[in-house]
């Protein structure tokens, strides 16, 4: 019996070959069709095309971009121009059809795990927000110390909850790691009035864009401002927001903010 094609796909993408897997006890269709190759030598490890990869196809395994499953990549190659290095490519060959159905599943039961807090009740994953009372910093500075403008708690992307109500009316921040560590005045510039999110797309083996979709698409969030490394995996981090933005369907004003390694605002 031949398979049954799904009109997901272009035609051209992809042709029907007489035989389904005998290791899936769901008996999945197989296929000859076109597909993503990684080539492992040439990829850097920055992470660009996992967050470019909004189906879950593709993971972070050992600092490496790997395909994790035939059946989650659609085949139309987003991922294609996010990659520095040329690493990844089309080839034909015979794959699992491209499931959305386990796309979908996938994407949902990840929002619901980054939004959830630990199974151990850790306090760094309670949600909460930060008041700071109205204090004559000029003390501080004598002090050589300036206040926390932090005002809001976790700040880690993979775990803060997606309704929580600080999120609503809010700007939001969304900062890779290194920013904070390299710009000296980073509470004072950006955190300050700020929802402040942070994560490094090159570490974090998640999809950003798919749980700052749903934040932005289930509160009022006025403006989004990316605080990002002039370096190249950096990269993905900016690429996440504008995804989730265009994912959420809001029209929201956003700005992103380079900065050197040595600490300057380069745009």
């Amino acid at each position: 019996m031949y398979v049954v094609l799904t009109t997901y796909m272009a035609p051209e993408l992809y042709y029907a070959v007489p035989r389904r897997s005998k290791n899936n006890t769901k008996e999945a269709q197989i296929m000859i069709r076109k597909i993503i190759h990684i080539d492992e030598e040439k990829c850097n490890g920055c992470g660009s095309c996992a967050n470019a990869c909004h189906e879950g196809a593709i993971g972070m395994v050992n600092g490496k971009a790997k395909l994790l499953r035939d059946d989650y990549c659609d085949g139309l190659g987003d991922c294609l121009p996010t990659c520095p290095t040329g690493a990844i490519t089309f080839v034909e060959r015979e794959a699992a059809a491209y499931d959305e159905t386990a796309v979908m599943k996938n994407r949902q039961e990840k929002i619901q795990k980054q939004g959830a807090a630990l199974p151990c009740g850790c306090p760094g994953t309670q949600s909460k927000a930060i008041e700071h009372k109205d204090c004559d910093c000029g003390g501080f500075e004598a002090a050589g110390a300036m206040p926390s403008r932090l005002s809001q708690w976790p700040v880690q992307i993979k775990l803060v909850p997606v309704n929580a109500p600080y999120f609503n009316g809010a700007k939001l921040l969304v900062a890779a790691d290194c920013t904070a560590y390299a710009y000296a005045n980073f509470h004072e510039r950006f955190i300050k009035g700020n929802i402040a999110l942070v994560g490094c797309p090159k570490l974090d083996s998640v999809d950003y864009s798919e749980k700052l979709a749903e934040i932005i698409r289930n509160n009022d969030i006025k403006s989004v401002t990316v605080v990002r490394m002039e370096v190249p995996c950096c990269g993905g981090i900016e690429h996440a927001v504008k995804a989730a933005l265009q994912s959420s369907g809001k029209f929201i004003p956003w700005r992103v903010v380079t900065l050197s390694t040595d600490g300057r605002i380069l745009d």
